[in-house]
């Protein structure tokens, strides 16, 4: 796998997470050589979660360097149409394949097996474990685990998600970073009652929505993602009943299929829920740690997070190619050529809470004849460049030992 043009083999780093942005830089630098370990606290690798979307050449540039571009298009959901449906099921609006789902979209779980499948020989995974403290010194970084034995790294990346351990640890409490952007989401499987095959319905009342789809042609299983607006909440996040009955409370009443949708909920063990949320630091590196992915730019939904994450671990592992492993150099590199990229397509996320749930019928009635209009054949096209221009907005560094295609 190692590309010997820029040779990182004196390199060892530790990556915390396991999700998409951690497989991404561990693929990116197993190919130029350096030693990698990746820890993440779940057992093994987590599968499912939501879809997960790219679009535009730089994505496709990226992927196609690490060489799973054509395996992603294999394993894609082929998801089609979503309809904004009234209180009856019947459609108000059609939203066009690629305005939902991108030029390709795939399972983040099925995602993250394609990038663990190439680097498994290459690559340290410690799985059950997490970072517990991290002290660095002139020459690297002691790091101690909650299960594991102490050990010492060159370099750390916390590609650990939105509530980041990394980032809280090296750069201070996570509320100094999070912007709550008035909305939560919650996700989990429903039975297919409604028959969908790789298609999607959205209802929605003033200040809550709800989505049932079926990404990947299984007649028994569709997913529900569920969001309302809300002022912040104190909750646990490892609590579920106190979450399902938060949702309980706010779907309450609700018309078309929110009675089944609840029913399902009672019965679901792989319930997500979080913030509508934003992480914004003031930087994404501080001496031998540097943040990737969620930790550093992350926004909970609409951000594009997923091809932000894969084009900061194609940046940050390409950098550091071609400054030798002098990581000075190549974070500050990276911070340059990556933030601005990030914020833009951050900008794009605070949008979807408002999307699906919009404050008030008057707003219901303006989002949907806004993109009955942009749906339309004449502006079908435009509307699809506008939706590329964040994820493309951002001029990739030439990075000869990245640029050749990995191996299949």
């Amino acid at each position: 796998m190692t590309n010997k043009t820029h040779d990182l083999a004196h390199l060892t780093v530790l990556i915390s997470g396991a999700s998409v942005a951690g497989p991404a830089l561990a693929l990116n630098l197993a190919r130029l050589g350096a030693r990698v370990t990746v820890v993440e606290k779940a057992p093994a690798l987590r599968g499912g979660g939501f879809a997960v979307d790219f679009r535009g050449h730089v994505h496709r540039t990226v992927l196609t360097s690490m060489g799973i571009w054509d395996e992603i298009h294999a394993r894609q959901t082929h998801m089609g149409r979503q309809t904004v449906v009234d209180a009856d099921g019947s459609p108000r609006i059609d939203l066009p394949a690629d305005m939902m789902s991108g030029d390709v979209e795939i399972f983040r779980g099925d995602l993250a097996q394609i990038m663990y499948e190439r680097t498994k020989d290459d690559v340290e995974y410690v799985f059950g474990d997490s970072i517990a403290s991290l002290i660095e010194d002139a020459d690297g970084v002691d790091v101690t685990f909650d299960k594991g034995a102490p050990r010492r790294f060159d370099l750390v990346v916390g590609a650990d998600g939105l509530h980041s351990n990394t980032r809280r640890l090296v750069f201070g409490d996570e509320s100094r970073y999070l912007r709550f952007f008035d909305h939560y989401v919650a996700g989990f499987d429903v039975p297919n009652h409604l028959g969908l095959d790789r298609t999607g319905r959205v209802y929605s009342e003033p200040g809550r929505a709800f989505v049932i789809g079926n990404y990947d042609g299984d007649p028994d299983r569709a997913g529900a993602l569920l969001v309302f607006r809300s002022e912040e909440l104190s909750y646990d996040r490892r609590d579920v009943a106190a979450v399902k009955e938060i949702l309980r409370q706010r779907f309450a009443g609700m018309g078309w299929e929110a009675p089944a949708v609840l029913k399902a909920l009672e019965e679901a063990d792989d319930l997500y829920f979080d913030a509508i949320a934003q992480i914004h630091v003031d930087r994404l590196t501080q001496g031998r740690v540097a943040l990737l992915g969620d930790a550093g730019y992350g926004a909970t939904m609409g951000g594009m997070g997923t091809g932000v994450a894969v084009v900061g671990a194609y940046v940050l592992a390409g950098e550091l190619a071609l400054a030798g492993g002098d990581f000075r150099t190549a974070f500050a590199e990276y911070e340059t050529r990556i933030r601005d990229f990030a914020k833009g397509c951050q900008k794009i996320s605070g949008n979807a809470g408002p999307f699906f749930a919009p404050p008030t019928e008057r707003r219901i009635r303006m989002r949907d004849r806004m993109y009955r209009i942009l749906a339309s054949r004449p502006l079908a096209r435009f509307f699809k460049r506008m939706t590329e221009k964040a994820a493309t907005d951002i001029k990739l560094r030439e990075y000869p030992a990245l640029t050749a295609p990995a191996r299949p």
